[in-house]
């Protein structure tokens, strides 16, 4: 008797998450579901570390903005999640949040009322970009090569930003921009033996493979590396302190005319940075339709600039999707419950401070490469024997990785794409659409206004 309630009570669960979530029919499992949330929420909870470091830089309370970090970080992956359906994770823009702390605030000297309350702006336009159909219209008019441009560019993006964060990769001092880092440190070669692990268990096919590594390599790193300690499991978060900005914004402040270009230039950054990430996570999780489209791509576009808002209201960063929420989809993410169990993560985190510092870079840096490795696959995706489009989208990824950032790929790539039209003679191919983006980058480049 015992064992026949047990055996009809499980189904029932399942059965609610599965309606709720499409999961069966979008291939997918609950516990495969839940293994990449878990994937997802490892490689981006860094974010609750560096952004308050940045942050704290220009003068905000780092506490507040750990506080302020996670909900945000709560809030928009529980919106893309319960309401778009799609397994990518929000959170605080790293590179916004760069140019909040060292170009608002410290750079042009905004009181950080004022810079809360250009965020808010911020996220008050995107969203009306987002609802109105301008966002859905821009994907619309991606060209095929730069949008699996995008992708390989993201691709190699990540393959950077994680081999730089054990330091495999770093700055060169004199002639190329980069070197080789120390190859005999311990973070160095923790991810060079996880990034073959982690493709050697894909490989078979062990579920939750990445999971796994990422795991296993914090647990060494506990036992074995000085850098990582325990330092507590709890840690009752305080919403009044002294420091923190929930609910002091102020608007008026930010509608001065010269704050108001800034706005904008946040608004044009998140437009194509924040569209071409969620089409390149999209895109690595077979979530596009017959015609190229992001299945509930209108509420995804929407979820993530309405946490722009958010983010004002409670004191941090502008949000955007994280290009981590491919860890998640490579992990096999295909629904909102992957972007739901991260949402609930970070709720979590807000009273499980001390446990943050327990996974090092190099227990993650694998998982990004192995994405990273996974995105260049876009280049089989382009058609060659259209040279002009599979040209311009190489540009884009190219430009991408030299630059270090989206927005600069996708500007380039699409220069290249109207230019390259025009002189071979075939500009009977441009559509109007990408006329209008590609002046309107350019115009926006050639200005002095991007970020």
């Amino acid at each position: 008797m015992m064992s026949s309630k047990t055996s009809t009570a499980v189904p029932t669960t399942s059965s609610w998450l599965e309606r709720f979530f499409n999961i069966s029919a979008r291939g997918s499992t609950v516990r495969q579901e839940v293994i990449a949330g878990l994937t997802t929420f490892l490689a981006m909870v860094y974010s609750v570390i560096v952004v308050p470091s940045m942050l704290g830089k220009a003068g905000f309370d780092p506490g507040s903005v750990f506080i302020a970090t996670c909900l945000i970080a709560a809030f928009g992956s529980l919106l893309m999640g319960l309401w778009a359906n799609l397994p990518m994770a929000i959170g605080c823009a790293i590179s916004l949040t760069a140019f909040t702390a060292f170009s608002l605030v410290l750079g042009q000297g905004m009181s950080l009322p004022v810079t809360l309350g250009a965020i808010f702006l911020m996220g008050i336009v995107f969203t009306l970009v987002s609802v109105t159909g301008i966002r859905q219209w821009v994907l619309a008019n991606l060209p095929k090569g730069i949008a699996h441009g995008t992708g390989i560019g993201i691709g190699l993006f990540l393959l950077l930003i994680a081999t730089n964060s054990v330091q495999l990769i770093v700055a060169n001092d004199t002639g190329l921009p980069v070197k080789l880092g120390d190859i005999h440190s311990l973070p160095v070669i923790a991810t060079v033996v996880g990034l073959a692990a982690t493709i050697g268990l894909e490989r078979r096919r062990v579920p939750g493979g990445i999971l796994l590594v990422i795991i296993a390599l914090s647990v060494f790193g506990l036992l074995f590396d000085p850098n990582v300690e325990f330092k507590g499991v709890f840690a009752i978060p305080d919403l009044g302190a002294e420091g923190s900005l929930i609910g002091q914004l102020d608007i008026m402040g930010a509608l001065n005319p010269v704050v108001l270009p800034i706005v904008l230039a946040l608004v044009m950054t998140a437009i194509f940075d924040a569209t071409g990430t969620i089409r390149a996570v999209a895109g690595q999780a077979n979530l596009l339709d017959k015609d190229d489209n992001i299945i509930g791509g209108g509420k995804a576009l929407t979820s993530d600039s309405v946490s722009s808002i958010f983010a004002g209201l409670v004191g941090g960063a502008p949000a955007a999707v994280y290009i981590e929420s491919a860890a998640g989809t490579a992990a096999g993410g295909k629904t909102g419950l992957t972007a739901t169990v991260v949402g609930v993560l970070f709720l979590l985190m807000i009273f499980l401070a001390p446990l943050s510092y327990l996974v090092p870079a190099y227990a993650t840096a694998p998982a990004l490469m192995y994405v990273g490795l996974l995105m260049l696959s876009n280049v089989t995706k382009l058609d060659f024997d259209d040279k002009v489009d599979a040209m311009a989208g190489l540009t884009c990824a190219v430009f991408i990785i030299l630059s270090c950032n989206i927005v600069t790929g996708i500007m380039l790539g699409f220069a290249t794409l109207v230019i390259g039209r025009i002189c071979s003679g075939e500009w009977r191919k441009l559509k109007p659409g990408v006329l209008v983006i590609t002046i309107g980058l350019v115009v926006f480049y050639m200005g002095g206004w991007a970020i």
